[in-house]
């Protein structure tokens, strides 16, 4: 049905009088289920068929979105977003691809980003969310479970344009996840556990979660404040990717074209140590990041964008590629209602050969960051504060939880120092292990 109607826009939309369009359907179902105390708390469920209509006159671009797929509700839809264009602003990098640059050949099976099974129903959701819950409270010192969530989507989604693409492909996501809150006389402390895959028989078990989000929540009770000063931190395997991310978004081609990147005029500069690089692959099988092609219908690809510690490549789609005067890197992402805009796809920094536990001794004394919270970074410059909390480390070893705190450097300085551990997660989005970086400003008591 997606191509068939966004064939039917696309046609609407050129005899509406668009030089060029481009149609995004997006066909959504989705079911989630909270159980607290055994019981179930909330049930939702969803589907919506939608669609964005990009057309062209000129050099002058506009979008609009809908979801009655009825003869009259189109032809007004296309002829809303022809007369928007004509009074747009000129913008002299807007425009489909080139047929030369489109994605042509690709086998969305090799992918295996849909699981095909049946859509599971809603009290084996129910039952699942109730198993993970039960483990959590195994703990004598969890008082209660906050929440125990499990959910299924599917999504399917196609792409045409005058320019002569046509492509879709749909993905499945099951997950699974709870928040524990712990008891002490000191108060109440919380931590959760999740799983995320496309896939419901790669799921870690309820068990796992369940327990795991008990020791956590456990773990954090008694929490100090740490002596405000200079020292190493470990960043947990768990939220060590913002830090890639923020480096990430800094060589987002559209922030480089604007001038507001902390990275600015760094294309070829070192940013991270010698030994680490940072690789992008959108066709990892069974990872809610692949596809096949982007929201401009070009071909994605393995790609370079740190290389030995060198940034070698920005991340751009059509439009920032063409302000910076080079070939798209095929990154472009889009919404129903929106233009293109560049993101990235699968990452992955290079790991390194200690275990967390490993770092830590090495480090001796320092901060173990376990979650953050806030966020105060310096698009410009790079400078970076954030409030957190872990553990304080001894001799190595775990002493005591710490909270209240907040973390302050700058991204240039810090990620050049970063040492990995060998931890990292390898069915994820973003695989990055837990990372250690030396000389960073702790705000504590």
């Amino acid at each position: 049905m997606l191509e068939t109607t966004c064939q039917k826009i696309l046609e609407r939309a050129k005899l509406a009088g668009a030089e060029e369009a481009d149609v995004l359907g997006i066909n959504g179902t989705s079911t989630s289920i909270e159980v607290r105390k055994q019981t179930l708390e909330q049930i939702e469920r969803s589907e919506s068929t939608e669609f964005g209509l990009r057309v062209f006159i000129g050099k002058r671009q506009a979008v609009v979105s809908g979801s009655d797929l009825s003869d009259p509700s189109i032809k007004f839809m296309a002829e809303r977003a022809v007369d928007m264009a004509k009074s747009a602003p000129i913008d002299p990098y807007c425009g489909l691809a080139d047929k030369s640059q489109l994605a042509r050949f690709w086998n969305i099976t090799e992918f295996e980003l849909s699981d095909e099974r049946d859509e599971p129903k809603p009290d084996e959701l129910e039952n699942i969310a109730k198993e993970t819950e039960y483990f959590a409270l195994q703990n004598k010192s969890v008082d209660q479970v906050q929440a125990a969530n499990t959910g299924y989507s599917k999504t399917e989604i196609y792409l045409c344009a005058t320019n002569g693409f046509n492509g879709g492909y749909s993905k499945t996501s099951f997950s699974n996840s709870c928040v524990a809150i712990a008891r002490s006389q000191a108060g109440l402390e919380r931590d959760y556990d999740g799983d995320v895959r496309i896939f419901k028989s790669d799921l870690r078990s309820p068990e796992e979660i369940g327990l795991l989000a008990a020791e956590r929540a456990v773990s954090r009770l008694e929490a100090r404040k740490p002596k405000t000063g200079v020292y190493p931190v470990v960043f947990d395997e768990r939220i060590s990717s913002s830090l890639i991310g923020h480096l990430l978004a800094a060589t987002n081609g559209a922030a480089v074209a604007r001038g507001t990147s902390w990275l600015l005029n760094s294309r070829g500069s070192v940013v991270l140590p010698e030994n680490l690089s940072i690789i992008e692959d959108p066709h990892r099988q069974r990872v809610g990041g692949s596809r096949p092609f982007d929201a401009e219908g070009l071909e994605t690809k393995m790609r370079k964008i740190v290389d030995n510690g060198i940034l070698c490549d920005w991340t751009t789609d059509l439009s920032s590629s063409r302000k910076l005067e080079l070939k798209s890197t095929g990154n472009a992402t889009r919404g129903i209602g929106g233009i293109p805009t560049p993101s990235n796809w699968n990452v992955s920094l290079t790991q390194g050969t200690q275990s967390q536990a490993e770092l830590l001794k090495d480090m001796g004394c320092g901060v173990l960051v376990m979650s953050m919270i806030g966020s105060t970074i310096n698009s410009n410059t790079g400078d970076y504060s954030r409030g957190a909390s872990g553990f304080w480390i001894e001799n190595g070893e775990v002493q005591y939880p710490i909270s209240e705190l907040t973390i302050a450097g700058n991204l240039n300085q810090m990620l050049k120092k970063i040492i990995p551990a060998n931890d990292a997660r390898q069915y994820i989005s973003r695989v990055v292990p837990s990372l250690l970086i030396d000389g960073m400003t702790i705000a504590g008591s």
